[in-house]
Protein backbone atom coordinates (compact mmCIF):
# COMPACT_ATOMS: atom_id res chain seq x y z
CA UNK A 1 0.00 0.00 0.00
CA UNK A 2 1.33 3.51 -0.68
CA UNK A 3 2.08 6.09 1.87
CA UNK A 4 -0.37 9.41 1.16
CA UNK A 5 0.94 12.56 1.47
CA UNK A 6 -0.52 16.26 0.45
CA UNK A 7 -0.12 18.19 -2.28
CA UNK A 8 1.71 20.73 0.05
CA UNK A 9 3.51 18.37 1.58
CA UNK A 10 5.07 17.28 -1.52
CA UNK A 11 5.65 20.59 -2.47
CA UNK A 12 7.90 20.76 0.93
CA UNK A 13 9.53 17.94 0.50
CA UNK A 14 10.95 19.12 -3.60
CA UNK A 15 11.68 22.52 -1.89
CA UNK A 16 14.10 20.58 0.65
CA UNK A 17 15.58 18.56 -2.08
CA UNK A 18 16.27 21.67 -4.13
CA UNK A 19 17.65 23.26 -1.11
CA UNK A 20 20.06 20.25 -0.46
CA UNK A 21 20.93 20.66 -3.85
CA UNK A 22 21.50 24.51 -3.38
CA UNK A 23 23.78 23.78 -0.76
CA UNK A 24 26.36 21.10 -2.18
CA UNK A 25 28.42 23.33 -4.51
CA UNK A 26 29.37 24.88 -0.68
CA UNK A 27 30.31 21.62 1.02
CA UNK A 28 32.39 20.73 -1.65
CA UNK A 29 34.23 23.89 -1.75
CA UNK A 30 34.25 23.08 2.08
CA UNK A 31 35.94 19.85 1.94
CA UNK A 32 38.54 21.00 -0.68
CA UNK A 33 39.76 24.26 0.87
CA UNK A 34 40.27 22.03 4.37
CA UNK A 35 41.74 19.31 2.56
CA UNK A 36 44.93 21.70 1.28
CA UNK A 37 45.58 23.25 4.91
CA UNK A 38 47.49 19.73 5.20
CA UNK A 39 47.32 17.01 7.50
CA UNK A 40 44.05 15.17 7.09
CA UNK A 41 44.33 12.88 10.69
CA UNK A 42 44.23 16.10 12.69
CA UNK A 43 42.09 18.13 10.14
CA UNK A 44 38.94 18.90 12.50
CA UNK A 45 37.83 21.59 9.71
CA UNK A 46 38.04 18.48 7.22
CA UNK A 47 36.55 15.87 9.47
CA UNK A 48 33.42 18.52 10.08
CA UNK A 49 33.09 19.69 6.50
CA UNK A 50 33.13 15.84 4.97
CA UNK A 51 30.64 14.71 7.69
CA UNK A 52 28.22 18.05 6.76
CA UNK A 53 28.73 16.20 3.11
CA UNK A 54 28.08 12.99 4.30
CA UNK A 55 24.25 14.25 6.19
CA UNK A 56 23.71 16.28 3.11
CA UNK A 57 23.78 13.27 1.18
CA UNK A 58 22.25 10.77 3.25
CA UNK A 59 18.62 13.22 3.34
CA UNK A 60 18.74 14.04 0.08
CA UNK A 61 18.88 10.36 -1.02
CA UNK A 62 16.20 9.37 1.87
CA UNK A 63 13.90 12.01 0.26
CA UNK A 64 14.36 11.06 -3.16
CA UNK A 65 14.00 7.40 -1.89
CA UNK A 66 10.39 8.27 -0.39
CA UNK A 67 9.07 10.45 -2.72
CA UNK A 68 8.95 7.49 -5.33
CA UNK A 69 6.81 5.70 -2.15
CA UNK A 70 4.59 8.35 -2.04
CA UNK A 71 1.24 8.62 -3.67
CA UNK A 72 -0.12 12.72 -3.52
CA UNK A 73 -3.78 13.34 -2.69
CA UNK A 74 -5.88 15.86 -3.60
CA UNK A 75 -8.11 16.51 -0.04
CA UNK A 76 -10.81 18.34 -1.34
CA UNK A 77 -12.22 15.53 -3.51
CA UNK A 78 -12.06 13.78 -0.79
CA UNK A 79 -15.73 13.30 0.91
CA UNK A 80 -16.06 15.58 4.50
CA UNK A 81 -18.89 12.74 5.97
CA UNK A 82 -16.55 11.19 7.89
CA UNK A 83 -12.78 11.50 8.96
CA UNK A 84 -10.36 10.69 6.52
CA UNK A 85 -7.08 11.41 5.15
CA UNK A 86 -6.50 15.42 4.82
CA UNK A 87 -9.36 15.86 7.24
CA UNK A 88 -9.21 18.95 9.33
CA UNK A 89 -11.13 18.17 12.49
CA UNK A 90 -11.80 19.47 15.92
CA UNK A 91 -12.02 16.81 18.61
CA UNK A 92 -12.81 17.70 22.57
CA UNK A 93 -10.90 14.97 25.40
CA UNK A 94 -13.50 14.33 27.48
CA UNK A 95 -11.73 14.14 31.17
CA UNK A 96 -10.32 17.65 30.57
CA UNK A 97 -12.97 19.24 27.96
CA UNK A 98 -10.24 20.70 25.98
CA UNK A 99 -10.26 21.23 22.59
CA UNK A 100 -7.77 20.23 19.50
CA UNK A 101 -8.00 21.76 16.14
CA UNK A 102 -5.99 18.98 14.06
CA UNK A 103 -5.35 18.11 10.36
CA UNK A 104 -4.95 14.72 9.85
CA UNK A 105 -1.57 13.83 7.40
CA UNK A 106 0.96 11.28 5.97
CA UNK A 107 4.20 10.65 8.30
CA UNK A 108 6.16 12.74 5.78
CA UNK A 109 4.50 16.37 6.73
CA UNK A 110 4.11 16.28 10.73
CA UNK A 111 5.70 20.24 10.69
CA UNK A 112 4.98 22.84 12.11
CA UNK A 113 2.64 25.56 10.55
CA UNK A 114 1.63 28.96 10.75
CA UNK A 115 -2.37 27.58 10.78
CA UNK A 116 -4.58 26.84 13.26
CA UNK A 117 -4.74 23.38 12.88
CA UNK A 118 -1.86 21.12 14.25
CA UNK A 119 -0.50 18.82 11.90
CA UNK A 120 -1.28 14.71 13.20
CA UNK A 121 -0.29 12.11 11.42
CA UNK A 122 -2.93 9.53 10.03
CA UNK A 123 -0.71 7.01 11.68
CA UNK A 124 -0.45 8.57 14.91
CA UNK A 125 -3.07 6.88 17.56
CA UNK A 126 -5.18 9.27 17.91
CA UNK A 127 -5.21 9.27 14.20
CA UNK A 128 -6.13 5.90 13.61
CA UNK A 129 -8.61 6.16 16.07
CA UNK A 130 -10.62 8.72 14.77
CA UNK A 131 -10.56 7.72 10.94
CA UNK A 132 -13.86 6.64 9.99
CA UNK A 133 -15.46 8.71 12.97
CA UNK A 134 -18.36 10.86 12.27
CA UNK A 135 -19.30 14.35 13.89
CA UNK A 136 -20.89 13.46 17.38
CA UNK A 137 -19.18 10.11 17.47
CA UNK A 138 -16.59 9.24 20.33
CA UNK A 139 -13.22 7.68 20.30
CA UNK A 140 -10.83 6.42 22.96
CA UNK A 141 -7.25 5.86 22.50
CA UNK A 142 -4.88 3.51 24.88
CA UNK A 143 -1.90 5.99 25.39
CA UNK A 144 1.28 5.80 27.51
CA UNK A 145 -0.56 7.61 30.20
CA UNK A 146 -4.16 5.80 30.03
CA UNK A 147 -7.34 5.57 28.28
CA UNK A 148 -8.23 9.03 26.30
CA UNK A 149 -11.58 9.52 25.27
CA UNK A 150 -12.48 11.89 22.28
CA UNK A 151 -15.37 13.15 20.73
CA UNK A 152 -15.63 14.43 17.27
CA UNK A 153 -16.81 18.13 17.06
CA UNK A 154 -16.04 18.68 13.66
CA UNK A 155 -14.57 17.68 9.97
CA UNK A 156 -13.77 20.15 7.35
Amino acid sequence: MADYITKEGMRKLHKRMNDLIKERPGIIKQVVTAREMGDLSENAEYHAARERQRYLEKEFNNIKKRITKLKVVDTDTIPKDAVRFGARVIIRELNSDIEKKIRLVGIDEVFETKNEYERMSVASPIGKAMIGKKIGEYFVVHAPIGKREFELLSIK
